[in-house]
């Protein structure tokens, strides 16, 4: 725990709303048994929620797999239960999409990331053709990280020290920071609007980064000074929040200005424990959440203008430690029972959700705990983005509720890729004598090429028909058989 430093310290914290925040871990029937959680030796936090489902990273033989379960598939999980399993080596990361529910990336060590569809009720057959493969990187993924505010827009870092930005649209990279950093890349996180990225590596630098200027803004070396992994997340204000380790391998926590990235605003030591920190933040709230991979607690604090800036509020202890750690947006809380957090915590075994809820004795909406928050539509397109727009994000009203909209499907449309073609073709016949042959065959080929095509959509269009009546089928029978 934090050293109290000052009574200024002790009376603010007294003040604050969240001092009593409890957490509580749900019953057992309400957790996801029997999932065998990845084993990779990489500090993501292996599991990815939304308001419909979670994911989680799990073992699987000859490749990498992950689940996709609906929130409400509480208990024993199948062994048989389908996986989304495209990869041809481990998963690493996966993070869902903002602006649609229904769609998840992935990052692997086969070097590629991969973008998912999952269908509206969840798995019922194994997924292993992804909506778009995005191949860039030359070693493993192990950060996926979607924009908080532009559709479709989607940035991935690997161990080859590189960033790319994708247009998921279109499959295209059109953003590659490949010399920004020398080292292994640790952590990266947009800021609210998503102009601007921070990025914690193993060379010890916090780096504030402008995607599209492809210009570094602030630096910080040495953030922290051990060895082991940091990390670092924008704030609502700017600001940039870090954890990492001392030379003594104590663990510490500090908040930093990106204007003026000499001193940090707030540095605290913690533990001398190694579990590298994870921390979860509500810009809503302005409290963080550290969750220590391989410790049983989590710790919670608010970040405020009045120092010491970083308040500890209180601690959640379990007995179990945790390999990973999976984060609820605040619309998928519950807001009638003072829900602020809920988090979904992986054992070995199996995925518990616990919940953190402020004590209030009223029934009615608590407009001072839900603030409007960020819903689920994007303020921006991909290309406006691209083009230098910045939007913040679109606020919603939790008062009565989040009941989550229809998705639509995501379309990935590769620009002018039978356009490129005909042109290549054209080339080579002008090497050739023959020019006007050399060409005549060139399209043909194409056409040909694209009769092959359009025959093969229209037959996937049949089977997709034809298995949507089956399913539809067999769900009059499954009722029929209820009633």
């Amino acid at each position: 725990m934090i050293p109290v430093e000052n009574n200024t310290m002790r009376r603010v914290v007294r003040q604050s709303k969240f001092r009593h925040v409890f957490g509580q871990a749900v019953k057992n029937d309400q957790c996801y048994d029997d999932i065998r959680v990845s084993r990779v030796t990489w500090d993501s936090s292996f599991c990815a929620v939304n308001p419909r489902f979670v994911a989680i990273i799990v073992e699987a033989s000859g490749g990498g797999a992950f689940l996709v379960l609906p929130l409400h598939k509480t208990g024993r999980i199948d062994k048989s239960y389908p996986t989304v399993c495209g990869h041809t080596g481990p998963v690493l990361d996966i993070d869902w999409c903002p602006h649609n529910d229904q769609v998840i990336a992935s990052g692997s060590e086969d070097c590629t990331v991969m973008v998912w569809q999952i269908p509206e009720n969840g798995l019922t057959l194994s997924l292993t053709e992804p909506v778009v493969i995005l191949e860039g990187h030359s070693k493993r993924v192990g950060i996926v990280a979607w924009h908080p505010t532009a559709r479709n827009v989607l940035l991935s870092a690997g161990c080859d020290n590189a960033i790319i930005i994708w247009n998921v649209g279109t499959g295209e990279a059109l953003i590659n920071l490949e010399d920004m950093h020398s080292d292994m890349i640790y952590n990266v996180s947009w800021n609210r609007n998503g102009s601007l990225i921070c990025t914690a590596s193993k060379d010890k630098k916090v780096r504030v980064i402008d995607p599209r200027k492809q210009e570094i803004v602030a630096e910080k070396e040495k953030a922290h000074e051990g060895a082991r992994p940091m990390r670092a997340i924008f704030l609502a204000d700017g600001n940039v929040f870090t954890t990492g380790f001392s030379r003594m391998s104590e663990r510490q926590l500090a908040l930093w200005n990106p204007k003026n990235m000499q001193e940090p605003i707030a540095l605290h030591e913690m533990d001398t424990s190694n579990g590298v920190l994870l921390p979860f933040y509500d810009p809503d709230t302005s409290i963080i959440y550290l969750c220590g991979k391989g410790d049983s607690s989590i710790r919670y604090f608010e970040i405020t203008d009045e120092s010491p800036y970083v308040h500890y509020l209180n601690t959640f202890s379990s007995k179990e430690p945790q390999r990973g750690m999976g984060y609820m947006p605040k619309r998928g809380l519950d807001v009638n029972k003072c829900e602020i957090a809920r988090f979904f915590k992986l054992h070995e075994r199996k995925c518990e959700p616990i919940i953190m809820t402020v004590p209030r004795k009223s029934d009615l909406f608590q407009d001072d705990l839900y603030p409007d928050t960020a819903g689920p539509e994007a303020s921006l397109e991909a290309e406006e983005w691209f083009e230098g727009k910045n939007a913040d994000p679109l606020l919603i009203s939790l008062k009565h509720g989040y009941v989550p909209g229809k998705n639509r499907d995501l379309k990935v449309v590769k620009k002018n890729l039978l356009d490129n073609k005909p042109s290549a073709n054209k080339k080579v016949g002008l090497i050739g004598p023959a020019k006007g042959v050399a060409d005549g065959v060139g399209t043909m080929q194409n056409e040909a090429k694209l009769d092959e095509i359009l025959k093969e959509i229209k037959s996937i269009k049949d089977t997709i028909c034809n298995q949507d009546e089956r399913i539809s089928k067999l769900e009059q029978q499954m009722a029929k058989i209820a009633a």
